[in-house]
């Protein structure tokens, strides 16, 4: 890899809704915050500095909920970034939180609508680019959940709408309701149960946002075709994943996260990795083995 500055734009763009282009390599923004997602960063400067590092990366795109924190992410962001100019925001509701990793859903319409109104308050936007439903409450109707989104929708509170976790029934479903711009479920090289979900999001332009996406699993041990190819790149096994995930769809907008700047550069630096048709498949190949390795019954 070159010593030159990384940048996102080498990731390419996607159009989120068919109106707002980003580079596609974004930045989750959980990391932000202490742990178990949980209060502010132990460093809190350091975190600021991640955030206001993305936009001279080119990464346009930065993921955030209400849930992380609660509050705090969608705060820093602001400090560190308003105005936004050319960034784009996302946030989701849905999640409740009472302690460190603890994330309890809420889908009461009332609520969810609370929410994006309150995120919007926090980030200091008119209007959210993009508010994604952080799960589905099955102790709620899902439709009800969905209805609340469309309202939002028509009152200019959030531009697009998108969902988490989610299956292709689920997505359909949603659409009879509203137009869904993204998708953001667990994907990774070695995690592929989402496999159908990302076809599906292909096939109708919806934007993937895989979250976890630098996970290489047993794959990054010494010998194995990944560290092969992340020797020959004068790459890490994780940037050679993340280039893999890129080069998977082109819907696919990965957002990794973390709180320190030099992680940041790192994960950006992959957008600028070339993997030839070879190693992509041998990759996918090693890849779709490890997951099934791991989904195998006992």
């Amino acid at each position: 890899m070159t010593e030159s500055t990384p940048n996102a734009a080498q990731s390419g763009t996607f159009r989120i809704g068919g109106d707002i282009s980003v580079n596609r390599l974004g930045f989750g923004a959980m990391r932000v915050t202490g742990d178990g997602v949980w209060g502010d960063p132990a460093d809190r400067e350091g975190a600021l500095a991640t955030l206001r590092r993305l936009p001279e990366l080119g990464v346009n795109l930065i993921d955030t909920a209400d849930s992380y924190g609660p509050a705090v992410s969608e705060e820093l962001i602001r400090e560190a970034l308003h105005p936004y100019d050319t960034v784009v925001i996302a946030t989701k509701g849905g999640l409740t939180r009472t302690g460190p990793n603890v994330w309890p859903p809420v889908g009461r319409p009332e609520y969810l609508k609370q929410q994006a109104h309150l995120s919007r308050r926090r980030l200091g936007v008119d209007r959210i680019d993009l508010w994604q439903l952080h799960r589905i409450d099955p102790k709620v109707p899902r439709d009800e959940q969905f209805a609340a989104i469309k309202e939002l929708m028509d009152e200019g509170v959030i531009r697009h709408a998108g969902l988490s976790e989610v299956t292709v029934e689920e997505i359909e479903a949603a659409r009879r309701v509203f137009p869904v711009a993204t998708v953001q479920n667990l994907y990774n090289l070695v995690n592929r149960k989402s496999e159908d979900v990302l076809d599906y999001c292909e096939r109708e332009n919806i934007g993937f946002m895989p979250w976890y996406p630098l996970a290489a699993g047993g794959l990054a041990r010494d010998g194995s075709v990944l560290a092969d190819v992340a020797a020959r790149l004068n790459a890490s096994p994780s940037q050679v994943a993340l280039a893999w995930v890129l080069r998977r769809s082109p819907v696919m907008l990965p957002i990794p996260g973390t709180g320190k700047v030099r992680h940041l550069e790192e994960n950006v630096a992959a957008a600028e990795l070339t993997l030839t048709d070879e190693d992509f498949r041998a990759l996918d190949e090693v890849g779709k083995q490890e997951w099934a390795s791991q989904s195998r019954p006992d």
